[in-house]
């Protein structure tokens, strides 16, 4: 069966020299024209209503994004995050986006979609922006897919920065179960062991030490996301996909190489299908070499369409990775994995 892909490249969501920028979308037009384009359906964006906003934000707060994005450009948190006038449109229409894939997925007319979009959302709250994240795509459609009827849902978030947005959008929700790997120390700051202790078991925080990679990432998958996953039998697979986490990011010290992210897509695409009735949606999130960005998209695909790897042209982080073994084996114990 196709994956399904939606692409909102927004080349109006634009800041002089911000590395969220269309820049970061200059080669995804190839996409297209690969190999594995023959396995790869694609979804026409529309924009999210306002009710479908109001799910993860507030009414006040969807108000003061379109409001600020007319009176633009400014800067609306320390990160920066940005709006100008074309901003609130894009934001919508990236969330409305990452809605319809994961309707694509939940009607059956796929088992796999990626929403290709910015800007970016795991860190927008449900009442403020933030992160050079305007709303929560991924929240936003998690919440439509429980609207619909889905029971239980699990969200894997690899990006390099902690999904505070998305955490604190479903925190609560015992429907819910949300998993982070991110480097420690970094933006936006928060994503640590010991957070959310009442929710201990189902929202799982792993801040990694810079230089974190392929195998770090590998037996993460292995000793913590696999084991949540079968215990927690989710309806579907959430993916909040950030690439900054490769090792030439030019805003972080992870090490994931391009051949990592393939090898986290495939074992992500087989845990879906072993816990998750195969259904799996991501969304975009951070990555900010354009070129690095496109290869890892490209892998990412060719794996969840049972492709071989494409070449990895930058090869393997030249950082040795750190040891992370007991202290994962003292958080699986905290979290009773």
């Amino acid at each position: 069966m196709p994956v399904a892909c939606a692409i909102v490249p927004a080349p109006a969501h634009d800041y002089s020299d911000h590395p969220e920028c269309p820049q970061r979308f200059a080669h995804l037009g190839e996409l297209r024209s690969l190999p594995i384009a023959e396995d790869l359906t694609w979804i026409e964006p529309r924009p999210a209503t306002e009710d479908e906003l109001a799910r993860v934000h507030t009414r006040a707060m969807v108000a003061e994004v379109r409001e600020a994005a007319r009176q633009g450009p400014a800067i609306v948190d320390f990160a920066p995050t940005y709006v100008v006038p074309g901003s609130f449109e894009a934001a919508v229409e990236a969330a409305g986006a990452t809605i319809e894939c994961a309707r694509a997925v939940l009607s059956g007319a796929v088992t796999t979609a990626f929403a290709i979009v910015r800007p970016p959302g795991h860190h927008a709250e449900p009442s403020h922006s933030m992160g050079f994240c305007l709303f929560n795509n991924l929240a936003i459609a998690v919440q439509d897919a429980l609207a619909q009827g889905i029971q239980r849902v699990f969200i894997v978030d690899f990006d390099a920065h902690h999904g505070n947005g998305t955490q604190a959008a479903l925190q609560n929700d015992p429907r819910v179960a949300f998993l982070s790997a991110h480097q420690r120390g970094i933006y936006p700051g928060s994503g640590y062991e010991h957070e959310v202790p009442e929710a201990r078991g189902r929202v799982v925080n792993l801040p990694l030490p810079a230089y974190a990679g392929d195998a770090c990432y590998a037996r993460i998958m292995e000793d913590v996301i696999r084991p949540l996953a079968h215990s927690f039998r989710p309806d579907i697979l959430f993916v909040s996909a950030g690439y900054d986490a490769h090792w030439r990011d030019p805003i972080t010290t992870l090490g994931l190489s391009t051949r990592g992210f393939y090898q986290m897509a495939a074992a992500l695409h087989g845990l879906a299908r072993e816990a998750a009735q195969g259904r799996m949606v991501l969304v975009l999130e951070g990555g900010y070499d354009p070129q690095a960005l496109f290869e890892n998209i490209y892998a990412t695909l060719a794996a969840l369409v049972g492709r071989p790897p494409p070449a990895d042209v930058h090869g393997p982080s030249p950082q040795a990775e750190p040891d992370i073994a007991t202290w994962l084996d003292r958080l699986r114990v905290w979290h009773g994995f």
